[in-house]
């Protein structure tokens, strides 16, 4: 019977895949848009937009940002972020899991601003996200806006 090298190639390609982790995410995720948010700040608010954001080949999303400091706009700044997550965290997210990820922004001036968060899936391709914002050591800006991953 020839079913023997059939199992035993069918359990190797199970530890493999299992030794390399997730597998690679589907293109549904290449992009994800996020809608422009704001949070306030001391006699003021911060608007943060972010267009499309495109997931590259290490599992980063990146786009550019703008953030509007009102009234101080002598504080508003443009850049680029980069969000971390991996192909698991995107399963969990598609089976309706919440996950947290994390990221960086470096602005026009090279300053570079941690970003930390947490998606809450609604569906499958859309939901909340909370974004924070380390700016200094004592300033943190925590934005609440929602996601969605087009479907074209």
């Amino acid at each position: 019977m020839r079913l023997a090298p059939s199992i035993a190639l069918l359990a190797l390609t199970g530890v493999t895949a299992m030794l390399r982790g997730a597998d690679p995410a589907p293109a549904s995720f290449a992009r994800v848009e996020v809608a422009p948010t704001w949070t306030s700040v001391y006699v003021g608010t911060v608007s943060l937009t972010i267009p499309t954001l495109v997931r590259n080949a290490s599992g980063d999303y990146e786009a550019a940002y703008a953030a509007r400091v009102f009234p101080y706009f002598f504080y508003n700044e443009q850049g680029r972020i980069a969000i971390r997550v991996s192909d698991e965290s995107l399963g969990r997210l598609a089976r309706g899991e919440t996950i947290e990820f994390t990221g960086r922004a470096i602005n026009t001036m090279s300053e570079v601003r941690q970003v930390e968060g947490k998606a809450t899936p609604v569906e499958a391709t859309r939901g909340r996200i909370k974004v924070r914002v380390r700016v200094s050591p004592r300033i943190e800006l925590i934005f609440n806006t929602t996601y969605h991953f087009p479907t074209e």
